[in-house]
């Protein structure tokens, strides 16, 4: 498949072909990087005898590092917090994904064009859309969702497009969820109380690891026990109290692995014109997080 004009180089072997003069650079730039998007990356890489590289970097300069992607002609660049806005404005094109929520992830160089040629997404967005489908949600169910972070215009937009009109946002500050929540139609609400719904997702760092409430649960027994299936955007760990009380529960789950995963997985496929197996992706996710 295509990459940029070019037809991603495979080693015959199976393997990464030696660091060259033509391997593809892939990045990312985020205020924080972390490794899990470079073990994901190179990985697969290696697994597929893909001849790309990829490196987290940090920058006080988003313009100019954008400019560098285009100047170098870096094939793919990932975006995180808290520059997911601010590239908008130096990319050429901007799909759906990205311009329904006013945020970016993901920005392919297409290198055939002279001087290069940005187009971003937003694979968050798409991971949560794929989910929708692979666990069959409907759109008839209700879903009530907490957190009005920057996560949070993904996950939400992405329900409301798949037809999920019955939305309840929970956020403790007033300003950002209410706007969330009238930019979507949905109900605001300052607190959870003793609402349920058929869907109900987190998108706040309750259950993360390392963080201040990593042992709480972001929803009560009961909330959990009403409901037909439980997604926590959490990806470290996997396995958060919120899922552990849901399975216990015996009720169907969506974890952060896997939406991290899906993203990772869709970057992925837009960098090098190759698309991972389940498998596949389900290792480098794997890695990723060890």
């Amino acid at each position: 498949m295509n990459a940029g004009g070019r037809r991603p180089t495979l080693n015959a072997g199976g393997r990464r072909p030696t660091l060259n003069k033509d391997t593809r650079l892939c990045i990312s730039l985020a205020a924080r990087p972390s490794n899990i998007g470079t073990r994901f990356h190179n990985y697969l890489y290696d697994l597929l005898g893909l001849d790309f590289i990829y490196k987290a970097f940090t920058t006080t300069d988003i313009a100019a590092a954008i400019g560098g992607v285009r100047a170098l002609g870096i094939r793919g660049c990932s975006v995180s917090m808290p520059f997911k806005q601010d590239v908008i404005e130096l990319v050429d094109d901007v799909e759906q994904s990205a311009a329904s929520i006013n945020a970016v992830n993901t920005i392919v160089n297409d290198t055939a064009v002279p001087g290069g040629h940005l187009t971003a997404s937003n694979t968050d967005y798409l991971a949560v859309a794929r989910l929708i489908a692979e666990h069959g949600l409907q759109p008839s169910q209700s879903v009530l969702f907490r957190g009005s972070g920057g996560m949070a215009s993904a996950v939400t937009a992405a329900f409301r497009d798949n037809g999920f009109h019955r939305g309840t946002l929970v956020a403790r500050n007033p300003d950002t969820g209410r706007a969330l929540a009238e930019r979507l139609d949905y109900e605001y609400a300052a607190e959870v109380g003793d609402r349920t719904a058929d869907v109900i997702v987190n998108i706040t760092p309750v259950g993360m690891a390392g963080g201040p409430e990593e042992h709480d649960l972001a929803f009560d027994a009961t909330t959990i026990d009403a409901a037909h299936t439980v997604f926590d955007v959490v990806a470290l760990p996997s396995e958060t109290p919120l899922i552990t009380a849901a399975r216990a529960a015996g009720i169907a789950v969506i974890t952060g692995a896997e939406v991290i995963a899906l993203q990772a997985a869709e970057q992925f496929e837009r960098y090098t014109g190759v698309r991972p197996t389940t498998e596949q992706i389900a290792a480098a996710s794997a890695v990723s997080r060890a």
